[in-house]
């Protein structure tokens, strides 16, 4: 059974930072891209970033470009999102979520097959 647990959200204040991970388990990790994506109040999930099982990161969405950092141990079976100069507009639940096998990962979320329960993130201005 396919199974992604998020862990690290929480309550932050404005310019801090959290580190956000994904443990995997039921799948070869290291076959599998990796996303993350977030979903605020009243807003359409939205792709922030994936990694492919080789380490090659996709683009960054513009809102957290330059801020996000995705990275990932095929030994941990965990992927990792490195969140930085975080905003009150960065609040929302995150998910991590996996493509199918060896699928090229990219931004519809219909494009991917297993999801994470996700984890609160709320950033106080």
């Amino acid at each position: 059974q396919v199974r992604l647990a998020e862990s690290g959200g929480g309550l932050v204040q404005a310019g801090g930072s959290l580190r956000l991970s994904c443990a995997a388990s039921g799948i070869t990790f290291s076959r599998y891209a990796m996303g993350w994506f977030r979903q605020a109040p009243g807003k359409e999930r939205e792709f922030l970033v994936a990694v492919k099982w080789s380490g090659a990161i996709t683009n960054y969405s513009d809102s957290v470009k330059g801020r996000f950092i995705i990275s990932r141990n095929n030994t941990k079976n965990t992927v990792y999102l490195q969140m930085n100069s975080l905003k009150p507009e960065d609040t929302a639940v995150y998910y991590c979520a996996a493509p199918p096998s060896l699928r090229e990962p990219r931004m519809a979320k219909d494009d991917y097959r297993y999801w994470g329960q996700g984890t609160q993130v709320t950033v106080s201005s």
